[in-house]
């Protein structure tokens, strides 16, 4: 059994997909990029604001799920530009305490919406 998790406080899917999907105690939330939820625009002043706006796209979400950064198990990073990781890279890590999730980073060649910097999660209830 799965259940759809969805806010008005993270971007709206922009394809046919959902924000996140919990299955059993896993909740695996679709990547997510520098859309303001509020304004539907793109936030790509600097990397650092870019990825702090992904890091709140995620909270928003996770919040929506009951759970917060100390549940996430594994994240995916996704880079247009690998020279962009310190930056980014500091501002993920300003959102996790303890326990840090399992993490890939993998630059691109493209994002969507042009964007500079993708993030998924996969984390656990409980």
């Amino acid at each position: 059994m799965k259940t759809v998790i969805n806010t008005v406080n993270a971007p709206t899917p922009i394809g046919p997909y959902s924000q996140a999907i919990e299955a059993g105690n896993f909740i695996f939330f679709s990547g997510q990029v520098a859309i303001n939820p509020v304004t539907n625009d793109l936030v790509l002043d600097d990397i650092k604001t870019e990825t702090t706006q992904v890091m709140e796209n995620i909270k928003a979400l996770l919040t929506e799920a009951g759970i917060g950064f100390g549940n996430i198990v594994k994240t995916t990073i996704f880079l247009k530009d690998m020279q962009t990781f310190a930056q980014v890279n500091e501002v993920y890590g300003s959102y996790f305490t303890e326990k840090f999730p399992a993490r890939e980073t993998v630059a691109v060649a493209g994002l969507p919406k042009n964007v500079n910097v993708e993030i998924s999660v996969t984390a656990i209830k409980g």
